[in-house]
């Protein structure tokens, strides 16, 4: 089964969403806010996809930290940061088969379902 999280206002998620239904691919939809987000599912994006990727450095939660904690992020204190405010983890977040997929771009995702 083919999983996007995310949050459904981004713009991001909903062109993922609609590449994926002009495709005719079946999907579930994990919402961040709704369906929540805990330390295990963080730590499975974070392993393969890199914490580094996943934290969102351009939306304005990761902006209004202070410096402090900017400077001091490092993979767990990153994944705890990401649990308590979800709005920053990169989207969209793709799974399939178990493999994570950041982002979103026509080509990446015809590739992926090739």
């Amino acid at each position: 089964m083919i999983k996007l999280f995310g949050i459904p206002n981004c713009d991001t998620i909903k062109k993922a969403k609609k590449w994926l239904e002009q495709n005719n691919i079946e999907y579930t939809f994990h919402d961040y806010r709704k369906d929540g987000v805990n330390s295990e599912m963080v730590n499975n994006f974070c392993q393969q996809l890199d914490w580094q990727q996943v934290l969102n450095k351009r939306g304005t939660t990761y902006r209004q930290l202070d410096d402090a904690t900017k400077e001091n992020l490092n993979a767990e204190s990153a994944v705890a940061l990401l649990v308590e405010q979800p709005a920053m983890i990169k989207r969209p977040i793709l799974e399939k088969n178990g493999e994570f997929h950041l982002g979103f771009k026509a080509d990446q995702y015809q590739s992926i379902f090739s």
